[in-house]
């Protein structure tokens, strides 16, 4: 398991997460057991005995709450990619902004220390056509700010210049095909689905330069 350095946080902000991650936890039994589309926000907070009133302090819809550690991990890396050092080349700065951002962000909420757990909210992205077209979205809106930092750190204009831009989309793609691959196979942790992107990001280079050890004649 990952180790960050995190600070503990006081006990209204402790208070606060756990209710935020008993609801998570709630919504994702309610959507396998009853489907997304047919679960209502009041069976959510049935589930946990809070009132909707307290549903609408965290999430401003169920599609918000589904979508809430894609969200939240995705500023993380922002904000990890802007703090990694200028020497190190901007591949290797995006695969350390998303392994401290996916440390943190369990370090957040114990609920996805549970392995299952981020495999199942994949699994109900992958399954749910509007949850999938709004996480497109997000990732769509979420690109412009790796971009920007990716052309920060690097001291280019994006506007002129394509490498952030082309660098964004091509790790996406990576985190899609690790992703993918992850959850399909024997282990559901999180270290293994970092394993897996690790694995695909290590053959970018090799995928585009040149000629890939074809057999002669």
């Amino acid at each position: 398991m990952l180790e960050p350095d995190v600070v503990p946080a006081p006990r209204r902000e402790r208070k606060k997460r756990q209710t935020r991650d008993a609801l998570i936890a709630a919504a994702l039994d309610l959507f396998e057991a009853k489907g997304y589309e047919h679960t209502a926000v009041h069976e959510i907070t049935d589930a946990v005995d809070v009132s909707e009133r307290t549903f609408f302090r965290y999430f401003a819809s169920k599609e918000d709450l589904a979508l809430s550690f894609i969200q939240e991990g995705a500023q993380l890396v922002r904000e990890r990619l802007a703090a990694r050092p200028p020497e190190e080349a901007p591949l290797d700065a995006m695969r350390a902004a998303v392994r401290e951002s996916v440390a943190e962000l369990t370090a957040r909420s114990p609920v996805l220390q549970a392995e299952p757990t981020y495999l199942r909210i994949v699994k109900l992205i992958d399954s749910t056509p509007v949850l999938l077209a709004a996480q497109l979205r997000l990732t769509h809106d979420e690109d412009d700010g790796v971009v920007r930092a990716l052309a920060k750190r690097e001291g280019v204009d994006p506007t002129t210049d394509l490498r952030p831009r082309i660098l964004a989309a091509a790790f996406g793609a990576l985190v899609f095909l690790a992703t993918r691959e992850w959850r399909t196979g024997g282990a559901h942790d999180v270290e293994a689905m970092l394993a897996q992107l690790d694995t695909y990001a290590a053959q970018l280079g090799p995928a585009l330069a040149g000629h890939w050890d074809r057999p002669a004649g």
